[in-house]
């Protein structure tokens, strides 16, 4: 006779032991530790492995003729954006983000668009009763749509009613942590629950060219909770983002096995819905203040696009033993490394001085490009020098104070040359004479952090001593 064997699983890393412990051994996190399906063992339990025989698969070369894959455009242009310009049937994307931030509506909308195209679209709520999503289709003005809409989060009656016709083009589940199989005796969002869900919806979705969206919970520090396996099962991975204080949303694609990632698509939530920002360097640059002492334009890349964000810094004589570090939209690491060169290779000590470094606009900057610009928002900060509020700035310092270039900045000048810039700051590798020429912008290269500080000291109102080097110029 089987008995019965007990197992638990940790809801942080998925590790999994035989008896239940405060503290996960393998990630160190406290409370995460919960019994999972019983597993069988002894007689009567799963037969040996030498008995269970599989069936053999035809084995294929890498060239062949395959039909081309027609993807599922929603016509609403950053969400294609983000997919790698639209839906592919079969896959299955993972979307997470912070509670009321507009997963729900943004899906919803993309769901309603390709309804309206003539596509069979299944919208199944494990959160909302019918009236809600109701309501909120009457104020987002899609009420017409033809969705087909279900409140359930039992996946067996989800699976048995989709067999029921044609399969859907989109499936959305809202959300994966609280839909539950029958097969497992654990609750809803437990690791095996939302493992062993979301891998019978990608099965479904593989086997009926059906694009499945998950909509996921997140932790406190903003990761997609449940295991970390279910990220690597579906085919792509989007995080929308975004600050309660702004209007802006921000869709970023940090997996897509089918565009490119880091892609971002930008919204701006309204009475009506999530509204597409086709220019979003014109709203992040919105409200910019010129002649304020440590403000710095900086030209990223994100995806494929070019942005233009305002870099906001604050440097003040602190009180404290230690000093305030607080950064929002940058890694504070990266902050950390900048003033340290500032320190050794500038003579500029900020040990005594509380520093706040700001992204405008809710963006969030991953790219060691921004290094220049931080830089320059410091000096211009500590100096109360007003840099130049027609000129972008872009490149990466390294540990020794040299600027090294970076990539896409032809692609980088020419978004600011769109947008009105006269002028650039940028490694002097950077400023050959077919970059400046096809931006027509003046570009002014750098060597070193040095050569930075000099350059923003001479127009600085009080005297910085810095360590001086020549600029060059080209355009």
């Amino acid at each position: 006779m089987a008995k019965q064997s007990k197992q638990f699983t940790c809801q942080s890393c998925s590790a999994q032991s035989t008896q239940w412990a405060g503290r996960c051994d393998a990630c160190g996190e406290w409370n995460t530790i919960v019994e999972d399906a019983g597993v069988k063992s002894g007689i009567g339990a799963h037969p040996a492995a030498k008995a269970l025989r599989g069936r053999a698969v035809n084995l294929v070369g890498l060239d062949g003729e395959d039909a081309p894959i027609t993807r599922l455009k929603s016509k609403i242009g950053e969400f294609d954006r983000v997919t790698g310009g639209g839906l592919v049937p079969g896959s299955a994307v993972l979307v997470g983000g912070d509670p009321g931030i507009g997963k729900s509506t943004l899906l919803l909308q993309a769901a309603a668009a390709l309804a309206r195209l003539g596509e069979r679209v299944v919208y199944i709520s494990g959160e909302e009763a019918i009236a809600q999503v109701r309501l909120r289709a009457e104020r987002l003005g899609l009420k017409d749509a033809p969705v087909e809409l279900a409140v359930e989060t039992n996946l067996a009656d989800i699976l048995a009613t989709l067999e029921q016709g044609k399969p859907p083009a989109l499936l959305v589940v809202d959300s994966i942590q609280t839909t539950w199989s029958p097969q497992l005796d654990a609750a809803p969002g437990t690791v095996s629950q939302v493992r062993a869900c979301a891998q019978q919806l990608i099965r479904y979705a593989k086997s009926n060219n059906t694009a499945v969206f998950l909509i996921g919970h997140v932790t406190k520090d903003g990761q997609i909770a449940g295991p970390r396996v279910v990220e690597h099962m579906v085919d792509t991975v989007l995080y929308f983002e975004g600050e309660r204080g702004h209007q802006f949303r921000i869709l970023r694609a940090v997996k897509n096995r089918f565009g490119p990632t880091d892609e971002i698509g930008v919204f701006e939530m309204g009475d009506k819905g999530l509204s597409e920002v086709a220019n979003p360097s014109s709203l992040f640059l919105s409200g910019r203040e010129s002649g304020t002492p440590g403000a710095a334009v900086f030209a990223g890349i994100e995806g494929t696009r070019p942005v233009l964000v305002e870099i906001q810094a604050l440097v003040a004589t602190s009180n404290l033993g230690t000093p305030r570090r607080a950064v929002v939209g940058w890694d504070q690491s990266r902050l950390a490394m900048v003033l340290a060169v500032l320190d050794a290779h500038c003579g500029l000590s900020l040990s005594n001085h509380d520093v706040y470094l700001n992204v405008a606009g809710g963006l969030k900057i991953k790219e060691p490009a921004a290094d220049l610009a931080v830089a320059a928002a410091l000096i211009s900060s500590l100096s109360g020098a007003v840099l130049d509020p027609q000129s972008v700035i872009f490149g990466e310092i390294s540990l020794s104070g040299a600027l090294r270039p970076v990539a896409q900045a032809d692609s980088r000048l020419k978004e600011a040359a769109k947008l009105g810039f006269k002028a650039a700051l940028l490694p002097s590798s950077l400023t050959d004479k077919r970059t400046a020429k096809s931006a027509n912008l003046s570009l002014s290269g750098l060597e070193s952090v040095a050569a930075l500080v000099a350059h923003v000291a001479a127009l600085a109102p009080k005297k910085l001593e810095t360590v001086s080097e020549p600029v060059s110029q080209a355009g």
